[in-house]
């Protein structure tokens, strides 16, 4: 097999680089002939995969008709919270693609990859009430761009064996990318191709490993797009962001997930700043419609957010953490999901972004979906039947900021409990936010175990006492003294152990609830 040598950009001419190109050409055809496993390109749209998906087009496209019988699927991950800007581009490319490789006969297929609708952002923000993603909970990444995509090459490799996954990977993106690239080289099964650790009978190929940044900058600039894009307009989304910081196809853990780029998602708050959407609005007029979506991302994007989180954790137990204070270290709850008013919160400023968006945006992107009418119905499915919040808020929620009703075909149950209920529930319970929480818990439980089998029932019922029959105050109290007294065991500190153990119990025996009258 032909050997594709780079040289370093200083040391070549203009010439000296379209012969490496051209070397890499050949390498990527008689690859392409060695064998018949499918090819996979993970394609971003940023500037490193659609430089692999310009080469691989060139490379097949000029092969003899007779020869060019493997499929190629091109794969892009949609996470439904796109910047709108580079979503629109990206949709507007994969239909020059299947349009283009249809005309010209190429066993090239486009696929946009969406995440499953209980694993969608919005699902999992407003409907569990996860927190915004951070460096120590990033919740998304696999969610949203790793299983996608894993998803689909597992059914590849389901139906033909195994598969060739093309990405554009370079050693040049970071110390730690090189370092796990070499380390895979070292296991190549064959010339170029390296084993992918989290996925069996699958190869990774990556042609432009060794290429730097302004190499691949050149062969945008100096080599014209094939399937009837634009490399210019690339470079143009790319100015004003970070260099080499895009967001790639994610495949693993290893790869870099995110970047303060333009190909990255809208609500990202692992990053500091979105840098680049700032940069949009503020230099090009045309793009002040986006700043509702800044507004969004820069309020969920907060330091310190435990007043808007619930004290227990979301299965509704209290766990502790030991941090750095002023005065040493303390004991402190982990701070679990948002709570309902934040989540009803959180949904009335996107639905309302929406709207904005819908009225303000250029008249051919007017059609932007920040929230789709499937992740409405499961946010509806986890308050009602997860969360118990039987009042319903969502309908309501939606109809007042959109102006039209909230159409559900999913929950068809003729309901016993409602907004009515709720809002006698809340005038019995007064304040007590957690003598509400165990009511609406009970009563839903109840009405949950009426239309189907009765197993179980008290076992959940239960679980409600266990979760929310304790004050805050209470709940956390409790949860220290376990602490304490698993500490105490372990040290082997019998009177400790006594002493903690004769109080719990009289806690329990003072907390117990009086099921006596039924």
């Amino acid at each position: 097999m032909t050997e594709a040598t780079t040289l370093p950009l200083e040391q070549r001419s203009v010439a000296d680089f379209i012969e490496d190109v051209n070397k890499l050409t050949i390498e990527i055809q008689e690859l392409y002939c060695s064998d018949s496993i499918p090819w996979i390109l993970g394609v971003s749209w940023g500037k490193d995969s659609s430089t692999i998906l310009q080469l691989v087009w060139n490379a097949i496209a000029t092969l003899a008709p007779e020869k060019r019988k493997k499929k190629v699927y091109v794969i892009t991950t949609d996470t439904q919270v796109e910047n709108p800007i580079v979503s629109h581009w990206v949709r507007r490319c994969i239909e020059q693609i299947k349009s283009q490789a249809e005309l010209l006969q190429l066993p090239i297929e486009a696929h946009l990859l969406k995440p499953v609708v209980k694993d969608t952002f919005w699902s999992n923000l407003i409907g569990k009430g996860y927190p915004a993603p951070r460096n120590g909970f990033r919740w998304c990444t696999d969610r949203l761009k790793i299983n996608p995509a894993n998803r689909f090459i597992r059914e590849v490799v389901q139906v033909n064996g195994e598969t060739i996954l093309v990405l554009g990977t370079r050693k040049a993106e970071s110390s730690k990318r090189a370092m796990t690239m070499l380390k895979y080289e070292k296991n190549r099964v064959r010339d170029h191709l390296s084993p992918n650790a989290r996925l069996p009978n699958s190869l990774i190929y990556s042609p432009i490993e060794d290429w730097r940044t302004d190499e691949v900058w050149m062969y945008l600039m100096q080599f014209p797009n094939p399937w009837g894009g634009n490399n210019q307009d690339l470079f143009t989304l790319y100015r004003g962001a970070t260099a080499d910081n895009e967001c790639p196809l994610v495949v693993d853990t290893s790869t870099p997930s995110c970047g303060d780029s333009r190909f990255g998602c809208w609500v990202c708050t692992l990053v500091s700043k979105d840098r680049s959407m700032e940069a949009m609005i503020q230099n090009d007029e045309d793009k002040e419609w986006l700043q509702p979506l800044l507004d969004i991302r820069n309020e969920l994007d907060i330091h310190d957010d435990r007043d808007k989180r619930d004290f227990r954790r979301i299965y509704g137990r209290v766990e502790l953490f030991e941090r750095k204070a002023a005065d040493g270290t303390e004991v402190v709850p982990i701070p679990g999901p948002y709570t309902k008013f934040w989540r009803e919160h959180w949904l009335r400023r996107v639905l309302a972004a929406q709207v904005q968006i819908q009225n303000t945006a250029p008249v051919d992107m007017q059609d932007i979906t920040l929230i789709t009418e499937e992740e409405l119905g499961e946010i509806r499915r986890i308050w009602l039947e997860e969360k118990h919040e039987f009042d319903d808020s969502l309908p309501r929620i939606y109809e007042e900021v959109m102006g039209k009703p909230f159409k559900d075909n999913r929950i068809q149950e003729k309901k016993l409990l409602g907004g009515d209920e709720w809002s006698i529930l809340e005038e019995i319970c007064s304040e007590d936010a957690m003598h509400l929480e165990l009511m609406a818990k009970l009563l839903d439980t109840e009405r949950q175990h009426a239309t189907k089998s009765r197993r179980g029932v008290f076992e959940n019922l239960e679980k409600c006492f266990d979760s929310s029959s304790r004050s805050k105050e209470e709940a956390i109290a409790h949860a220290h003294e376990k602490r304490d007294l698993k500490q105490a065991a372990s040290q082997g500190d019998v009177g400790k152990v006594k002493q903690l153990t004769w109080a719990q119990m009289k806690f329990q025996t003072n907390e117990e609830p009086d099921l006596s009258d039924g």
